[in-house]
């Protein structure tokens, strides 16, 4: 019996203490009253970033609707993928780039200006000529990698805002 009790009371003060700190399971997060129903706009509504946000926001329950003046709007005006040099081979070639995968979106609420933010996502990426064809599939599934993570940012950030 004493075993059980104390099992029991240790049990309940370890979920006590990450409650306590914020801990949270990944991709849960609680969405605000005022956005539960939501328009999405998108500059190409058929881009895998606009499905992503999509699939996130239907996840965390927020239904989507037309557009409606008086109804939040998630806005997403651009996404851009750069590519820059990190290093190079001693032949000149490069052998290192850096991914940097950005998108600006906004938040616009019923009589309120837009808010605008931003989400950036650097991957680093090794090229190596000798292996063209699997490293352009090794691009690709990085660059899908980060259009989920920019979505999850996305997400992430709706959970933080409040209509003023």
């Amino acid at each position: 019996m004493p075993l059980k009790s104390t099992s029991l009371a240790l049990i309940a003060a370890v979920l006590l203490m990450t409650s306590g700190c914020g801990f949270k399971l990944q991709r849960s997060y609680s969405i605000p009253a005022s956005l539960e129903q939501l328009h999405l706009s998108s500059t190409d509504k058929y881009s895998e970033l606009s499905r992503l946000v999509a699939d996130r926001l239907r996840v965390n329950r927020i239904s989507l609707i037309d557009a409606d003046e008086k109804q939040p709007t998630l806005r997403l005006i651009s996404d851009t993928l750069e590519r820059s040099t990190l290093s190079l081979y001693p032949t000149g070639n490069v052998a290192e780039y850096e991914l940097i995968y950005h998108v600006h979106f906004s938040v616009t609420f019923y009589q309120q200006d837009p808010q605008e933010f931003d989400v950036e996502i650097r991957r680093d990426y090794q090229d190596d000529p000798r292996t063209a064809l699997a490293k352009s599939r090794e691009m690709e599934l990085l660059v899908k990698e980060m259009r989920i993570q920019a979505a999850d940012n996305i997400i992430q950030t709706l959970s933080s805002i409040e209509a003023n």
